[in-house]
Parts: structure tokens; C-alpha cells; sequence
């Protein structure tokens, strides 16, 4: 007799149950909704989205409901002209404290949602949005680590009292001392501040160079990208999109897709800009050794300004735009450290002048007799000249912008400055109404699949190929269970890596049935005949779906995108099929003949 222990068939039927549940919320529709979120970041909370309700009752607007989802308000519409008139009153009441996004949300039942139970989210290509690939200028990258080299030796061994000049020459930080007595302190002292920094010769006794190493270079570079992406996931959600999706790919880019979106427009201003400040004193004398001239805005004076930095935009921890005393204005909160420095500045520099500069970085792009070139621009201009008429620490205003250059300026702030510029090297926008087909060209293509094999089995193989079925199509609930569960996003190469695993979980059901036939047919019993099938094919279907799970991981772990879509479906359904092909056929075969005495098997 074949039988399970009763532990065992208890596990198939609550992995079972478990997979249906997770897997339910897919089989509600989507319906249009708007999403809020407060501008500073802090999470939404019931008096808050009661206040939105109210406002929307005002406009006799009755949604469909409301929640609260990831410390954002939710709120679900019958169609999409309710949608809209909602967004549009929402944004004209909150224009500065709220972000307010169109999206999709399923339509759950309460009690699906308090469970935390979400649908399997949709990839790009079938849902629709918008692709950026950016490319990360890693050479400012290493300028501005070489700059940041520059000013704080220049301070350290101005503190210590050594005559000196530090510039940069290329890769190399050169320093030059007028005291070739000076020459070994000066090099204790930077070696113990950076001791990573190669050391070279000079062109003189009085003279060294510095220059990085290629592991500080390389880490260099990784930190700008890793920074650029935690500031322009800021950026996504200071707009409001919903489900973005911001990463690296390669050396030097980022990919941000932002589903749903169809206007790109504005999106590519926000997530390409490098606007950022920097606060100096000016030095109208010229007495102050490396000051540099910037030229001011239309109505602003250009003047000379101190080399050093007081603050700059990476300081900055939340900037709100508003009016101040009629002029629109950004105010401006710094962190600790650019607090302590705005405070030291301003005590020992009352009723002296200090200066914002507006900084900014383009990449443009020019044709000469076919040739195309590419240039950076780099944009530091004077936007105000305020007298410091005050002691004051980490909370000021600056003005001298237009009402949309400070909302801009604004978000960007709060958002965090770019470590490096970056550019955009591709766009592509895809339609709802092409993710929509893409969606059903791959439930056609799974659907085909799945009813060709379906009847394939039911006549090759009768009652087991029945049996065999139902492990199928339970399959297909656990890979869409975990897609949900892992809030993986289903690409259309990933709905190609679902019908792959049809075919690879009915093979592993082939494989045990042929066995048992071959038994059969050497005049084995019916009950000895699945007892050997199952065991003797256990090492050919665990060879098979190991190795193409190992060519899974290795899509996964070297491919783009959509190979890693592809890749992650293609892992997920190997697995399944291993627990439904082999355990749970195995269970219901011996639920239904195992426990009888039979002359033959239907298969």
C-alpha cells in the first residue's frame, strides 16, 4: 500500500490553502484612485485622511474607500472622472504639504487588506509608464572628492600655521610650501588625515604630489551611484509615483521606471536636475587668498567670493518654498554640521556680506559636419547678496528666485543633492492601452499553453494525467502566491519564464509516469509499480530542475531588467513544480488508489 503519514498530507493541504490566500488578490480588478502623501516625509494619519475625506465630500464625491497603505492616503474611485476632478481638488487645496499621485489600486476586500495580502505587481511592460536610463558623470564624481581634498588641507595646514598653497593639477593634488622645513610636518599631517592618499615627489624639495588610489577612486565611484540613487528615489517619491523602481545597472547608470506615468516632461527636470547651493562670503577686498569671481543673475552684481564653503545642498535636510515679505522665497534647514558653521560664520561676520550661489549642471549636445559631440556646462551664478544682520544656526531664507524655481529648487533640496550629475541617455514611454495588450497576449499565450498540455496528458495518460493536471494548475497559483507574497513585478519575459514552467512541471510527471509504466510492463503490482515510479525518476527530475535552476541564478544574478524578470519567475516555478510535481501528485495518488488492491492502473 502507498500512503502518506498524516503530517505530510496535513502540509500539502495548508501550503495549499496558503498559496490560494495569497494568491486571491490577483483575481480583483484594479480601479482608478488617487494617492497622497505628506511633502515631508512623515507617514499619513487617520484625522489627517479624514480631513481629505471631508474635502472631498465638499465636491459631493463619494469614493469607493479609503485607507491608509505605507504611511500614505488611498483613495479609490468607480472611474476615472471622479478620479481626476478628486486629484485636481486635492492639489489645488495641498499644493505645498501633500504630493498628490494618479495611479491603480485593486479593489480588495477589508479583510485582504488588514491581512497585508497585496496582488502581484506589473512590470513596466505591461502596465504601462515611463523608462530613464541615466548615466553618472563619474568624472565630477572624482573632481569634487579631489576639490573636497583641496579646501581641507588648505584649512589644516593653514590651522597649523604653514605657509602653503594647494591646487589641483589634473588627477594629482599638488602642494606647495614656502618653507622646505615645513615639508615633513605638512606630510605627518595629511597622511594622518587621509593616510590612503599616495604620496609622490614633487618638482621640488618644496613640493609633493597626492593623488588617489584606485580602490579609493573605485569606491569613490560607487558611493556617488548608490547616493544618486537614494536622492533620486527622494525625488520619485517627493512627486508622489507610485511603485517606482530605481537601480543600478552596469559601472555608471541607473534605470527609474515609473509605472503609470505618461508624462514624462516634467519628470525628466526633476530627476536629471543637479541644482544645488553654496553659501560664501564675499570678498569685495580680494584679501582673502583663492577667491574667484561669479557672475550674478539679471539685477544681481557679480563679485568675488571666498573659497570656502559655509554650507552647501548635501547639508541641507528640508526646504519648504513660500513668500517672504512678498517675494517668493526658500527656507532652508541644515543638518548639524552645516548648522555649526552657519553659526560660526554669522557670529564672526556680522554686517558683512554673504552670497547663495545657484549651481547647475547641463550635458549638450552638438553636430558639426556629422560629428556629434557632447559637452558639460557647468552654471554657478550669483542668485542673492543678503548683509548678515544677525547671529543665526541652521534655519534661514533665501530669496531672488521666480515662484516656480523655488518650488523646484525646493523639492530638490529636500530630496538630496546628486553626488554627480547625471544624464539621460534613453527614454521610452509605453502606453496603458499597449501594457494592456501586452497583458493579454500573455494570458493568451499561457491560457494555449496550458490547455494543450492539459489535454495532452488527459488522453496520453488518463486518470493520472487528470491527476497530474490539478498539480498543474496549482502550479500556477503557487507561482502567482510568490510573486505576491515577494512583491516581484511580472515583466512579459516573465510570463515567458511562466510558460516555460508548464512545460518543465508536467515533464517531471512524465518522467514518474513512464516509470511506472515501464514497471508495469516488467509485471511489477499496481501498488509496487507508483512506489517505484516515484523513487526511481526522484534523481532525474532533481538533476534537470537543479541544473536549469543554477542557469536561473546566473540570469538572474548577471542579466538586466528583463532577464532578471524572466530569471525570477523561471526560479520561482522550478520550485513549485518540484513540491507539486513530485509531493503533491504523490498525495493524491495515494489518497485515491493507494489504499486498494488493484489488477491495473488507469494510466
Amino acid at each position: 500500500m502507498n500512503r502518506y503519514p498524516s503530517w505530510l498530507n496535513i502540509l500539502v493541504v495548508v501550503v495549499f490553502m496558503l498559496g490560494a490566500i495569497l494568491a486571491l488578490p490577483n483575481l480583483y480588478s484594479s480601479v482608478p484612485s488617487v494617492q497622497i502623501a505628506n511633502s515631508n516625509g512623515i507617514d499619513f494619519d487617520d484625522d489627517q485622511l479624514q480631513e481629505v475625506m471631508d474635502a472631498l465630500g465638499n465636491i459631493r464625491l463619494s469614493p469607493l474607500a479609503s485607507f491608509i497603505e505605507d504611511g500614505r492616503a488611498i483613495i479609490l474611485f468607480k472611474d476615472p472622472e471622479d478620479q481626476t476632478t478628486a486629484g485636481q481638488r486635492l492639489r489645488n487645496r495641498y499644493s505645498e504639504q501633500k504630493s498628490v499621485a494618479y495611479t491603480l489600486t485593486p479593489n480588495l476586500p477589508n479583510w485582504l487588506r488588514k491581512l497585508g495580502i497585496k496582488p502581484m505587481s506589473l512590470g513596466l511592460d505591461l502596465r504601462g509608464g515611463v523608462y530613464f536610463l541615466l548615466e553618472v558623470d563619474m568624472d565630477t564624481a572624482i573632481a569634487s572628492r579631489l576639490t573636497l581634498y583641496e579646501q581641507s588641507f588648505s584649512d589644516l595646514l593653514r590651522e597649523e600655521n604653514i605657509r602653503s598653497r594647494v591646487d589641483i593639477v589634473n588627477s594629482d593634488i599638488i602642494v606647495r610650501l614656502r618653507n622646505v622645513d615645513d615639508r615633513t610636518r605638512a606630510l605627518t599631517m595629511i597622511s594622518e588625515a587621509d593616510p590612503d592618499l599616495l604620496v609622490l615627489d614633487g618638482s621640488d624639495d618644496s613640493s609633493f604630489r597626492l593623488r588617489m588610489t584606485e580602490t579609493q577612486i573605485k569606491a569613490r565611484q560607487d558611493f556617488a551611484i548608490e547616493q544618486n540613487i537614494t536622492t533620486l528615489r527622494n525625488r520619485v517619491n517627493q512627486l508622489g509615483v507610485a511603485e517606482p523602481l530605481v537601480q543600478r545597472q552596469g559601472v555608471d547608470r541607473i534605470v527609474v521606471q515609473l509605472p503609470g506615468v505618461q508624462d514624462p516632461n516634467r519628470l525628466d527636470d526633476i530627476l536629471t536636475a543637479t541644482a544645488t547651493l553654496e553659501f560664501h562670503l564675499a570678498d569685495n577686498g580680494g584679501n582673502f587668498p583663492g577667491s574667484r569671481r561669479y557672475t550674478g543673475r539679471p539685477g544681481v552684481p557679480s563679485q568675488n567670493l571666498r573659497r570656502e564653503i559655509i554650507a552647501s545642498g548635501d547639508q541641507i535636510i528640508d526646504a519648504e518654498s513660500g513668500f517672504s515679505q512678498g517675494q517668493p522665497a526658500v527656507f532652508i534647514t541644515l543638518d548639524a554640521a552645516g548648522g555649526e558653521s552657519m553659526l560660526k560664520t554669522t557670529r564672526e561676520n556680522l554686517n558683512k556680506p554673504m552670497s547663495t550661489v545657484f549651481i547647475e549642471t547641463r550635458r549638450i549636445t552638438e553636430t558639426n559636419n556629422g560629428i556629434v559631440n557632447t559637452k558639460i556646462i557647468k552654471t554657478e551664478e550669483i542668485i542673492s547678496t543678503a548683509t548678515i544682520r544677525g547671529i543665526f544656526k541652521d534655519r534661514f531664507q533665501i530669496t531672488g528666485l521666480t515662484p516656480i524655481e523655488a518650488r523646484e529648487l525646493a523639492l530638490l533640496l529636500r530630496a538630496g543633492a546628486l553626488a554627480a550629475p547625471v544624464f539621460k541617455i534613453e527614454e521610452r514611454t509605453i502606453g496603458p492601452s499597449l501594457g494592456q495588450d501586452n497583458i493579454d497576449r500573455g494570458f493568451s499565450a499561457v491560457t494555449i499553453g496550458f490547455l494543450a498540455v492539459v489535454i495532452f496528458m488527459a488522453l496520453y495518460y488518463k486518470w493520472f494525467g487528470m491527476i497530474a493536471n490539478l498539480a498543474l494548475f496549482t502550479n500556477l497559483i503557487f507561482i502567482v502566491a510568490l510573486l505576491s507574497l515577494l512583491q516581484a513585478s511580472l515583466t512579459l519575459p516573465g510570463i515567458a519564464g511562466i510558460v516555460l514552467t508548464v512545460g518543465m512541471a508536467v515533464d517531471a510527471n512524465v518522467l514518474i509516469f513512464e516509470r511506472i509504466r515501464e514497471e508495469l510492463r516488467t509485471g511489477g503490482t499496481a501498488q509496487g509499480s507508483i512506489s517505484s515510479g516515484y523513487d526511481k525518476a526522484l534523481s532525474s527530475i532533481s538533476d534537470a530542475n537543479i541544473t536549469t535552476l543554477i542557469a536561473a541564478i546566473v540570469l538572474f544574478a548577471f542579466g538586466t531588467g528583463p532577464i532578471k524578470g524572466f530569471a525570477i519567475t523561471l526560479s520561482l516555478g522550478i520550485l513549485t513544480s518540484m513540491f507539486t510535481s513530485i509531493i503533491g501528485t504523490r498525495a493524491i495518488v495515494n489518497l485515491v488508489f493507494g489504499n486498494r488492491r488493484l489488477d491495473k492502473l488507469p494510466i
